[in-house]
């Protein structure tokens, strides 16, 4: 696996994992703005060939 592939995988995984916490703790404007996150890191992975799980 590529640099851009682990780097675009860990983010994924941290943005999943940040998405959970704030739905735990009903914190909208973090899931919002994870759930954007995740939408630009699967963009990229996209535009790279970069295959990535639809969530982590």
């Amino acid at each position: 696996m590529g640099e851009l592939s682990t780097t675009i995988h860990q983010r994924l995984n941290d943005a999943y994992e940040s998405l959970r916490a704030a739905h735990d703790t009903g914190d909208d404007l973090l899931a919002e703005a994870q759930r954007a996150e995740i939408d630009d890191l699967r963009r990229t992975a996209a535009s790279h060939g970069i295959d990535v799980p639809r969530c982590a």
